[in-house]
């Protein structure tokens, strides 16, 4: 073989091993810094639609045994749903109807990055003149109160799904 050849078969495998090394610096660097969450809907534009969010979500109002209304139930679509806990705290889903699906999948209506939320979790949904929650065979379990939802069961206005760390009040 001719020095010039070997050469080349060097340099090939040098090539190789920092395509390796740096395939594997771009692994461990997304498994570090994890994955970039993109906005979705609207978002939030400005600090008073911040606090127009969290005046709407405050529970001072159940606290002080105040009820804001219960939902209507003649109209299923009436209402919201409002996150009174986790980190979503503050938001607020106009109730229409069209089922709302809660989970970690951006096809979701409302998204939970939640390690005990799954992929489809839960889905609410209006059926005649009331609200329903099912579970989706999600892996920790929708908790209606202290209730674990196994099957469709009514959910009225003031009852609040736990899901995780996150707690979601039907409105009216």
């Amino acid at each position: 073989m001719s020095q010039l050849s070997i050469t080349l078969l060097r340099m090939g495998f040098l090539v190789l091993l920092w395509a390796l090394v740096l395939s594997a610096i771009a692994v461990l660097r997304a498994d570090l810094y994890g994955t970039r969450i993109t906005a979705r809907g609207r978002g939030r534009e400005s600090k008073k639609d911040d606090a127009r969010a969290e005046k709407v979500a405050s529970p001072s109002r159940a606290a002080t045994g105040l009820r804001t209304g219960s939902i209507s139930t003649k109209d299923p679509s009436a209402g919201h749903l409002a996150v009174t806990s986790g980190p979503l705290k503050g938001t607020t889903i106009p109730l229409g109807s069209a089922p709302v699906l809660v989970g970690r999948a951006s096809t979701c209506t409302l998204v939970i990055d939640d390690d005990y939320c799954s992929a489809r979790h839960c889905r609410i949904y209006p059926e005649g003149d009331r609200w329903m929650v099912e579970d989706l065979g999600s892996t920790n379990g929708t908790y209606l109160g202290n209730q674990k939802v196994t099957d469709p069961v009514p959910f009225r206005g003031g009852d609040v799904i736990r899901i995780g760390a996150t707690a979601l009040e039907l409105r009216g």
